[in-house]
Formats: C-alpha cells, sequence, structure tokens
C-alpha cells in the first residue's frame, strides 16, 4: 500500500510541475505576441542605424543602442566586453560587364566578397574559364587558367530540404576560391552568389587568402544569379568572351569594438550561467534584419520576457551580443576566452543565427542522455507548432564554449527563403514579419526557462521501493 501511495504522490507531483511548465510557457508567448519588443527594437537597428560591419561607425552606433534598450530593462548587470576586430570597407561600388566583341557589352550585378583586396584602378579585363568545384579548378591547371578570371558556378542544391546544407555544400567555392586560383595564375575570381532563386541581388559573405603570398592574391566577387546563368551561357556560345570588373575594396588595420552583455543573476545557482545571443554585426549592402539583427532582438527580449512572465531564474542569464561573427568570429572567442579565463562555469547556450522567420524548432549539441532528457519537453512546445528537436549543429558564436560540461543548441526558423536575404542588399527590415520574430523570441525563452528550471544533469531515480 505504502508503494502505491507513494508513487501517486510522484504522479500528482509530476502532473502539477508539467502543468506549471504549460502554464508559464503560455504566458511567455502570450506576452511576447501581445507585449512584445524585438519587432521596436529591430526597427531601430535596421532603419535608424543600418548595415553594422565590424568596425564601421554603424557596428558602434548599436553597440551603444542595445547597451542602453538592455540598462533599460533593470536588468542586475550590463557591460561591454571589448573586442579587437577587423576592419574591412567596401569602396566605391563595384562594376562589372561582359565583352562579346570590342565595344559590345553587357552590364551585370557583382559585389566584392569580404576580405578581397581590390582590382587595379582600371579594373581588370580577360578571358573567362568555368568551373564547378574547387577540384576541378585543379584539373585544368596552370596552362588553362593563367591570366584569366576564374567564374564558379556550383549552384545551391535546390532538392535539399535543409537549406543550410546546401548552403554548405557549394560555400566553399566563395570562402577559398581565390586562394586557389591565384595559386594558378589566375587574375580574378567570380562566385555565383549563394542563394537558391534567380534574382539580380550579388550576396556578399567571407573569403580567406589563407597563407597565400601578396604577390599570388586576387580580386574576389559575387556574382548575381541571373547574371551567373548569363554569363554560363554566353561561354557556352563563345568561349572568348572577356569580363570586366572593377572594385575599391581595402583591408584596414584592426580596430577595438565590443560584444555586449547582459544578465539576470540567479536566484539559487548565480555562478552557473546560461546564456542566449545572436551577432551583432552585419554586412553592408543591406541593414542585415535576418542576418543577425533578428536574432540579437529576440535574445534580448528573452531576458524582458522572464521577467515580464514573473520567472525568477535560478541560474544567470546572459544575453550577448557578438561582434564580428560574419569575418572573423572574434567576439565569439573572446566571449570563451574570457569565460575559461575567469572559471565560469556555462551549462547551456543558445543562439539565433538563422533568420527571423517562423520557429519550426532546435538542433542540440550535447550527449544522448541530455537530448533524450530534451525530448520529454516536446510536448510543452506542441501548441506552438515546434516540433523539430534534433541533435545537430548549434551556432558559430556558442561554438567556442564547447566542453564536455555545456549543451549547445540553435534555434531553427523554416529557412526556405532564408538564402534569398543572406548578406544581399534585400537583407531589410520590411522582409521580417512581427509575428514570426515575436514566437522565435517565445521559443527560445521557452527552452531558456527549462533549462534553467531542470538543469543539464540527467536524474537517475535510484529509490527502492520497500513494502
Amino acid at each position: 500500500m505504502r508503494n502505491i501511495l507513494f508513487l501517486l504522490s510522484i504522479l500528482v507531483s509530476i502532473s502539477v510541475t508539467a502543468q506549471e511548465d504549460a502554464d508559464n510557457i503560455k504566458k511567455i508567448y502570450s506576452t511576447s505576441l501581445t507585449n512584445g519588443k524585438s519587432y521596436e527594437w529591430l526597427d531601430h537597428l535596421s532603419n535608424q542605424i543600418g548595415g553594422r560591419l565590424s568596425g564601421s561607425l554603424n557596428a558602434e552606433k548599436a553597440v551603444e543602442y542595445t547597451k542602453e534598450e538592455l540598462e533599460k530593462l533593470g536588468l542586475d548587470k550590463v557591460w561591454l566586453q571589448p573586442v579587437m576586430v577587423p576592419r574591412w570597407v567596401r569602396g566605391a561600388p563595384e562594376f562589372a560587364y561582359i565583352e562579346t566583341s570590342p565595344g559590345k557589352t553587357t552590364s551585370v550585378n557583382i559585389c566584392a566578397l569580404g576580405g578581397s583586396i581590390a582590382t587595379p584602378s582600371g579594373g581588370i579585363k580577360a578571358n573567362v574559364v568555368e568551373v564547378k568545384s574547387l577540384d576541378e579548378l585543379e584539373a585544368l591547371g596552370k596552362e588553362k587558367i593563367e591570366g584569366k578570371i576564374v567564374f564558379f558556378n556550383r549552384p545551391m542544391q535546390a532538392d535539399l530540404i535543409n537549406t543550410f546544407e546546401a548552403y554548405g555544400g557549394c560555400v566553399d567555392q566563395r570562402y577559398a576560391g581565390a586562394r586557389e586560383a591565384g595559386k594558378f595564375g589566375a587574375v580574378g575570381v567570380i562566385v555565383r552568389s549563394v542563394n537558391l532563386r534567380l534574382d539580380d541581388y550579388p550576396h556578399t559573405g567571407s573569403m580567406s587568402y589563407g597563407d597565400l603570398p601578396n604577390s599570388q592574391r586576387i580580386p574576389s566577387a559575387a556574382i548575381s544569379t541571373n547574371d551567373a546563368e548569363l554569363l554560363s551561357n554566353m561561354l557556352g556560345l563563345n568561349k572568348d568572351i572577356k569580363f570586366y570588373f572593377s572594385q575599391h575594396c581595402q583591408q584596414l588595420k584592426d580596430v577595438q569594438s565590443y560584444n555586449v552583455i547582459g544578465e539576470i543573476t540567479g536566484s539559487e545557482f548565480p555562478n552557473e550561467y546560461i546564456i542566449v545571443g545572436g551577432h551583432l554585426d552585419s554586412w553592408d549592402l543591406g541593414d542585415g534584419s535576418h542576418d543577425d539583427g533578428a536574432g540579437c532582438v529576440q535574445s534580448m527580449d528573452v531576458l524582458r520576457l522572464l521577467k515580464e512572465s514573473g520567472i525568477k531564474p535560478k541560474r544567470s542569464i546572459r544575453v550577448v551580443l557578438f561582434m564580428n561573427e560574419e569575418n572573423g568570429l572574434r567576439g565569439g572567442r573572446k566571449y570563451a576566452e574570457v569565460a575559461k579565463a575567469k572559471g565560469e562555469k556555462h551549462v547551456f547556450a543558445l543562439e539565433s543565427d538563422s533568420g527571423g522567420f517562423t520557429p519550426r524548432g532546435f538542433t542540440f549539441d550535447c550527449s544522448d542522455a541530455v537530448y533524450n532528457k530534451v525530448l520529454g519537453w516536446k510536448e510543452l512546445f506542441k501548441p506552438y507548432l515546434i516540433h523539430y528537436f534534433e541533435k545537430g549543429g548549434s551556432g558559430a558564436d556558442i561554438g567556442p564554449l564547447k566542453d564536455d560540461n555545456i549543451v549547445l543548441a540553435g534555434l531553427r526558423p523554416d529557412s526556405q527563403r532564408y538564402f534569398d536575404h543572406h548578406h544581399a542588399a534585400n537583407d531589410t527590415f520590411e522582409h521580417v514579419n512581427k509575428r514570426e520574430l515575436e514566437l522565435g523570441a517565445a521559443t527560445m525563452t521557452a527552452l531558456v526557462y527549462l533549462f534553467d528550471k531542470y538543469g543539464t544533469e540527467t536524474i537517475t531515480d535510484k529509490t527502492e521501493l520497500k513494502d
């Protein structure tokens, strides 16, 4: 009898706890959707400040603005964490055309890739060799590449539902194309924009020369998908056409910037830290609304929503707005470096860096034991149509925190439209839906609430019941 009564008491306790969690999560969603701040913050970041390239004046303004807004929330601590960041500037607008015969040209849309050198002042004009991969480039060799512009034209794989997988399948040509082509004597590189749809927007992004000598470094630019199709078709008709482009970018000395950090100190375990964040920097072509203004304002709202919902965290909850994810990851590395030096115990980190679209769920970088525990929370998210709980990656900025004691996670919104805007001039505020953004903020807050309440340790009931 005692066993039965004990089991009943456990079941009642579990039921009450589950209902409490459901009620708190409902309150979080209701507060975000009726009294959210993320859209208002994003409006200012996007429309009053704009693109926030690392080391720029706009990045500095974004640091000042977000720090002020976090201070208004009445958090226990708000501070700036210094970090040195690279400063690359685009300069005057790029210009390019395809020349089919002397004096007969067709203008095309390009943009310099982040980290590229400039062309000579008069630009570059040369014959073009089209390749689909770095392996194909190597197979051609110096004889067929020297003195030419290499055109990397591998599109994203359209039949992959996970568009980030498609992105990962072709981004190597953007990042390493100029480095590899320079080894074979190419004079320039043009890369098909990493974008699933056909449009006229060139998409920038980071590239690297690695340890290639300066004498072999060549300018690299992205071309819009429409114009990549045009160039490829024209090459199919005439291999002797020429391509001209000019760009005026340059790499300047590193400058000081900051990660922006705010904290609610935990009531029971103040020395255990949960962080939530996004990256404050963006590329300069648009205003960085999806990448990653959305993630920043959602992360800021996590702390506000906890306070507004009357939830007092057991552990210390930090929002971290990382600087320089796009072209260096200096902010993420600096945060991890300082945390390690201080001996801080981080138990959970959640990043939003996949756009402000409708949230679908999360990916988790953790042990099987913790993951199985997390799967037990899926029913709490079911009313909000959050169903995607998978093991996988988390986020670039929280990656440097990885060790055996921390759980890393990434918010996963619907990604089908993300690469239409990624690193392009149309990554702007009007392409973010207010309700979708607020749903994402609530979804992040709900997960932080659960990790804070239950921790990351798996609990095994070793109690033996006796008559």
